[in-house]
């Protein structure tokens, strides 16, 4: 009898209050039923690469890719860094981190275990990858780096220039040139497996 009582006493201390989730009525349905887009901008998610590189991405989960004043196949010069001055031709282009590849410089060094027991381990040179901002174009024929403008032909071309010298970047004759060197390159990987 006492225990009744004492169960009693207890259930009464836990009466549901207004507050609380049980006690709600349940909200209306809304007007739209549909969702609705809110006008604010999302903050970006950003996602992890490896330890030390995140890329940004948009809300679909794709990288961000940022715009750039250079493309594969241009002659730079180097203007920051330990290699400030050095010339030389872009190989490839990073656009989620705005990075580039210039051939010979920016070497690093990469030292590589043996594959197997008989092939001895080493020591290999590796160009690493420089930022965007620290290259200029460069122009050969007057040996001056340039900023890069843009400007609409008469055909109605949209083509980059030097804006020193006036040298027009993207002209038909380097445009060849790129997919001749992408084909062989392309070949070249074929025949090797």
């Amino acid at each position: 009898m006492a225990a009744m009582a004492a169960l009693q006493s207890s259930m009464s201390a836990l009466s549901l209050s207004s507050s609380s989730f049980f006690g709600q009525r349940l909200s209306p349905p809304p007007l739209f039923p549909f969702p609705v887009k809110s006008r604010q901008n999302r903050c970006l998610i950003v996602m992890k690469l490896k330890r030390w590189e995140r890329k940004e991405c948009k809300l679909n989960s794709l990288p961000v890719l940022h715009k750039m004043h250079v493309k594969v196949g241009d002659m730079v010069q180097v203007i920051s860094g330990r290699d400030r001055g050095k010339i030389g031709e872009i190989t490839e282009i990073f656009k989620h981190n705005s990075t580039v590849i210039v051939k010979d410089i920016n070497l690093k060094t990469k030292h590589q275990k043996s594959k197997e027991e008989s092939e001895p381990g080493q020591i290999t040179k590796i160009e690493a990858p420089i930022h965007s901002s620290n290259v200029m174009l460069y122009s050969k024929e007057q040996n001056v780096a340039s900023r890069v403008g843009h400007k609409v032909l008469d055909n109605g071309k949209r083509v980059r220039y030097l804006i020193k010298t006036g040298e027009i970047m993207d002209s038909e004759d380097n445009w060849k040139k790129l997919k001749e060197a992408k084909r062989e390159k392309t070949e070249v990987a074929l025949t090797s497996k």
